[in-house]
């Protein structure tokens, strides 16, 4: 069932507005991790496979710390998204075969994941979320990313439907711990019951269900 059928079918009462996850719901990558990370590496004299990467880089994300930092804002927030960052392509240059990564490199892939052109909007998103908004929903984003992803949706044009973008690195918790949707949910002045959350992981899910909203999971081909 699509989306859009789905809540409107719900028979749990009127829905107001709607939560999305964004990286692997409503964008993603158009080339893989690997690709970007073995291109990059080159330049700074580490010959790496991007199949290795891609085989390496999910474990590492699973293993690591949340990507989440209670009370801090502005460079400090920055810093410390940087920092993260760069410990998980570290870990991910050394896990699939190569040295330690140069902090040239680290700096250079945080700033090219930040360049709307590595990703594209899934097809049939702009028009779901066009519609929704012509029928009064409120929307927001709920993510497990950092600040950059405010920039991103502004350059992929997603930016405009959207009430609010919380992302866990200024929440200070990550999915699946219920605070980014009660945040998401005081943004939008609604109430758990009145909301919907729209994702593709598990985290989605059982944070979505910890904040008492009804959660669906979709998966893009």
């Amino acid at each position: 069932m699509a989306p859009s059928a789905a809540i409107e079918s719900a028979p749990m009462g009127p829905v107001r507005g709607l939560l999305f996850d964004a990286m692997g719901t409503l964008i993603g990558l158009r080339a893989s991790v690997g690709t970007t990370y073995a291109a990059a590496a080159a330049g700074h004299g580490l010959e790496l496979e991007a199949a290795a990467i891609d085989q390496v880089f999910g474990a590492v994300l699973r293993q690591a710390p949340p990507l989440a930092f209670s009370g801090l804002e502005g460079p400090e927030l920055l810093a410390a998204e940087r920092r993260w960052w760069g410990e998980r392509i570290d870990e991910t240059v050394q896990a699939a075969g190569g040295s330690p990564a140069p902090e040239a490199l680290r700096h250079e892939l945080f700033e090219r994941y930040a360049d709307p052109s590595l990703w594209r909007v899934y097809p049939g998103v702009a028009e779901h979320l066009q519609r929704w908004r012509e029928q009064g929903l409120a929307l927001a984003v709920v993510s497990n990313f950092d600040s950059r992803l405010i920039a991103l949706l502004e350059g992929l044009a997603l930016a405009p439907w959207f009430t609010a973008v919380v992302v866990s690195s200024a929440a200070g918790a990550a999915k699946p711990d219920p605070l980014p949707f009660q945040r998401a949910l005081e943004a939008l002045e609604l109430e758990p019951q009145q909301v919907w959350h729209i994702g593709d992981s598990p985290e989605d899910e059982a944070g979505a269900r910890a904040a008492g909203l009804r959660c669906l999971l979709i998966r893009h081909p």
